[in-house]
């Protein structure tokens, strides 16, 4: 079964009356008469109501961090279809989808951490009601810590006839927990620096997709990585590993994990950029903020960093204290070098690699959240555009890229072996 997920912003009105909302969706399922179909949600202030066109069982909530949301997954309930306008500067988006045949789940995007309060449903069955309270990041961390919160209906509610008697389920596939550490490659001399290559994406999640051209990110990243790996091993200058070397799936925490269990120098996560405006292209290069230079930027961590999340189910399951990394003084380290090499970057690919005029941004992306570990996100291109992808995905384009990374990556360490005044390397 497809899930299928809808969002609609828009700007806050001054009126205090409740903004009606039926979210749009295009998931074709049969619907029982007697289901609980989402009419509307209503968003005022500090308080938020879910109502149905039919009674439903029972509702369960948790909370969902990077970006920060609350998850609503209502028993007896079916997606509806209209539009949306939050009057509520705690709620910037709502979005819903179809778990199973007749479990629905709304999720309200936040601007501020918050939790819920006071859950109720109705008597009827036919709304369900919570408070948002706001609180500090801190606190939002251990209520996500506490799980899911469930509310049933009122017991006194009529029981609801059985509508089947067979149910539908969505395989959801297992983290890579434990994975084992991969090959190091090139210089045999362990004094060598070591760069890791991530290729992004991989196994059940493609990445971004050009759909008219057969284009998968997952499948453009690896040939690039490979491109890269290949092209440091003949120079003999660095060891070279790579988080994946097939079409497997790696959460973001195994990946910089890798890096940091190999005691990496460098770590480089390849990506292919996708956009609504399909004349957007060029590569771009992130370093780690915990603010996001533009929207653009926002919009971009909040995309991989929920490679994580299948069908709502977080497989990562990171700590407090991993999705919160403070920049302390390890860390700045490791941000100014990911910063000066992200210039070197640019400027030694660009006579291979076509750029953006703004090619460096900034972004909390999980990926490079390794406070040791010097570490930059390089968007070698947009999927999205017919001569991007065409470039990522053919060998010259891949062997172009590979030459301008690996210039770059000498470069790095020379000048990091000539500030220490050892020997260079040939």
């Amino acid at each position: 079964m497809k899930i299928g997920w809808t969002a609609h912003r828009a700007a806050l009105h001054t009126s205090r009356m409740f903004l009606s909302m039926a979210l749009a969706s295009t998931i074709a399922l049969s619907v029982p008469g007697s289901a609980g179909g989402i009419s509307g949600v209503f968003v005022q202030d500090d308080r938020v109501v879910v109502r149905f066109d039919d009674r439903v069982n029972g509702a369960s909530a948790f909370l969902l961090d990077t970006p920060r949301r609350i998850a609503l997954d209502i028993d007896g309930a079916q997606v509806g279809r209209g539009h949306f306008a939050p009057a509520s500067s705690t709620v910037t988006a709502v979005r819903q989808g179809q778990l199973s045949n007749d479990t629905a789940r709304v999720v309200l995007d936040l601007a501020t951490p918050a939790t819920l309060g006071q859950p109720e449903i109705a008597a009827d069955g036919k709304s369900l009601s919570f408070a948002l309270q706001g609180v500090t990041d801190s606190r939002f961390r251990s209520e996500m810590g506490k799980g899911r919160m469930r509310f049933d209906a009122p017991a006194n509610m009529a029981a609801r006839p059985q509508k089947r008697l067979h149910s539908i389920t969505v395989p959801i596939p297992t983290a890579a927990r434990g994975v084992a550490l991969p090959p190091v490659e090139g210089a045999q001399d362990g004094a060598r620096p070591l760069v890791v290559i991530d290729a992004g994406h991989g196994g059940h999640d493609p990445g971004a997709v050009n759909s008219e051209m057969g284009k998968r990110e997952k499948d453009v990243t690896l040939a690039i990585a490979q491109a890269i790996r290949d092209q440091l091993v003949k120079s003999g200058r660095v060891r070279v590993a790579l988080t994946r070397d097939d079409d497997k799936y790696l959460i973001l925490q195994e990946r910089y994990g890798i890096a940091r269990k190999l005691g990496a120098d460098l770590f480089i996560s390849i990506h292919a950029d996708a956009a609504e405006n399909t004349e957007a292209q060029g590569a771009t290069v992130y370093t780690l903020s915990e603010t996001a230079s533009d929207r653009e930027a926002a919009r971009l961590a909040a995309r991989e960093n929920k490679a994580d999340i299948i069908n709502g189910v977080n497989l990562g399951g990171q700590s407090g204290d991993v999705s919160s990394i403070l920049i302390d003084l390890t860390q700045r380290e490791s941000l100014n070098i990911s910063a000066s090499f992200a210039r070197l970057l640019q400027r030694e690919a660009a006579p291979y690699v076509p750029f953006r005029s703004s090619y460096h941004r900034f972004a909390s992306l999980m990926v490079l959240k390794a406070p040791d570990t010097p570490s930059v996100l390089f968007e070698t291109g947009y999927i999205s555009n017919a001569q991007d992808a065409a470039f990522l995905s053919s060998r010259e384009g891949q062997a172009k890229i590979a030459r301008g990374v690996a210039r770059a990556i000498e470069v790095h360490f020379a000048r990091k072996l000539a500030m220490r005044g050892g020997p260079s390397g040939g």
